[in-house]
């Protein structure tokens, strides 16, 4: 039982431990972040996760060096990988890196700890990035508590459900319009062994707070969960997290990937193109992917919207932002690159010489009314913007929740908690220790969280 009476730290020093979670990474190896070299004359280095649609940036960037004479250094890693480079180095301001996709989990706390370059005055004077013509939601997530801009979105998402027509069609199974996870897991089971190899659906499993408690945690809010309750207390031993986490959990054993537990966004993207899995519940940006000119399974997939159980919606809202390191030796051309790479000049050229498929949409209006791409990515963008604009990140479940966020709670102690939480939960997955044993173990790290933040 969590104790009551524990004398609690200053505010100061919570600010000061709340940091040091984006630190951690730094206590498991010898980084050095001031020995780093960074960018400078015509040059910018740019640190990024490896989603499809930065691969293919990093294949059009000769375009842009030829317009401005800037070169663009990459690096590029998994998501679990970026993560940790990133706050290494900003949290240090070393200035190795001057742009870096940071999420709108990440760009207000590291907005608020002073690590970014606020981007309002650069909007100013480049009217033709035509900041007005970024979606509403976007906007508002990567704004900081100042009031002003602190990232540009490459790409935005919700997440939805994608399943093979063509398979359902075979086995006589229908999608509803509006799924609900009870139904998916119907489907699941139906859909499982539907083709040689074939399971009946893809869900992530990897460790990581933005792997498997991505979606995870969008089950729970429908299910009726929150991590914690409007008065900080946490909540991870609850019915409904016992119920939405058993039911995730039985639904990836019973009829998902092999190697779930391994399984993250790319892994599952793999087995859906690769006609793996029947179903894939997972981020809207996908589809881009799926109807890719190239895809095995182009024209075969199917959309709804993110299952739900208790509430109307349960949709996440996320964003891949460039944001500018505030230790930047070339924030000017720092800026050039953003604006470049989030423009609607930059889509244009995706479209022309890619595929409008595979456009970075969930960002732009003027996406949603252009006429190619509404005509080749028809199959999804309007259920994606319906999903975008449709997210709830301040109300996501169905009590007041004490921080913002749908997949992730807004707090900078998140990264850490959520990152351990998710080893238990992919332990789970794998077999390891039953459901009941992975929430105990979580309740235990997410009251050490309340503890720190009752009372505020």
């Amino acid at each position: 039982m969590r104790t009551q009476s524990r004398r609690r730290p200053p505010r100061a020093t919570l600010a000061m431990a709340a940091a040091g979670t984006l630190l951690a990474p730094l206590l498991s190896g010898c980084w050095v972040g001031a020995g780093g070299t960074g960018s400078g004359g015509d040059s910018v280095n740019v640190l990024m996760v490896n989603n499809p649609q930065m691969t293919e940036l990093q294949k059009l960037a000769p375009r842009f060096t030829e317009e401005t004479g800037i070169k663009v250094n990459f690096t590029v890693l998994p998501e679990n990988d970026v993560r940790d480079k990133i706050s290494q180095d900003f949290a240090n301001q070393a200035g190795q890196y001057d742009v870096a996709t940071l999420s709108n989990y990440e760009i207000p706390i590291y907005a608020r700890n002073g690590w970014l370059k606020e981007m309002n005055s650069y909007v100013a004077k480049d009217p033709s990035y035509d900041e007005q013509d970024v979606l509403k939601p976007m906007r508002q997530s990567l704004t900081g508590d100042d009031g002003k801009l602190y990232g540009q979105p490459f790409y935005g998402e919700s997440s939805f459900l994608m399943y093979r027509k063509d398979v359902f069609a075979e086995k006589g199974l229908t999608m509803p319009a509006h799924p609900t996870w009870q139904q998916v897991a119907d489907l699941a089971e139906k859909a499982d062994g539907a083709e040689p190899g074939m399971k009946g659906i893809c869900l992530r499993g990897l460790p990581g707070w933005g792997e498997v408690m991505a979606p995870l945690t969008t089950v729970v809010n429908t299910f009726g969960g929150t991590w914690f309750d409007k008065d900080w207390t946490a909540r991870l031993n609850s019915p409904e997290w016992q119920q939405a986490t058993k039911f995730y959990v039985d639904l990836v054993r019973e009829h998902g990937e092999s190697g779930a537990a391994q399984s993250g966004f790319a892994e599952c993207l793999n087995n859906m193109t690769q006609g793996k899995v029947a179903m894939w519940y997972d981020a809207t940006s996908a589809a881009g992917s799926l109807e890719a000119a190239n895809s095995p399974v182009k024209g075969k997939v199917g959309y709804a919207p993110a299952p739900v159980e208790k509430t109307e919606s349960s949709g996440w809202l996320y964003t891949w932002a460039w944001g500018i390191q505030n230790a930047s030796r070339n924030p000017d051309n720092a800026w050039k690159f953003v604006s470049w790479a989030s423009s609607k000049q930059y889509e244009q050229l995706v479209g022309d010489e890619i595929g409008w498929s595979n456009v970075p949409a969930g960002k732009r209006a003027s996406t949603y009314a252009n006429p190619a791409y509404r005509q080749e990515a028809a199959a999804f963008q309007e259920m994606t913007k319906e999903a975008i604009e449709g997210a709830r990140p301040d109300d996501p479940g169905v009590q007041p929740r004490p921080a913002p966020g749908i997949q992730f709670v807004g707090i900078p102690e998140f990264t850490d908690l959520g990152t351990k939480v998710s080893q238990e939960i992919s332990a789970a997955i794998a077999g390891r220790q039953s459901v009941e044993s992975a929430l105990k173990k979580s309740q235990q790290l997410a009251d050490e969280i309340s503890e720190e933040y009752e009372g505020r």
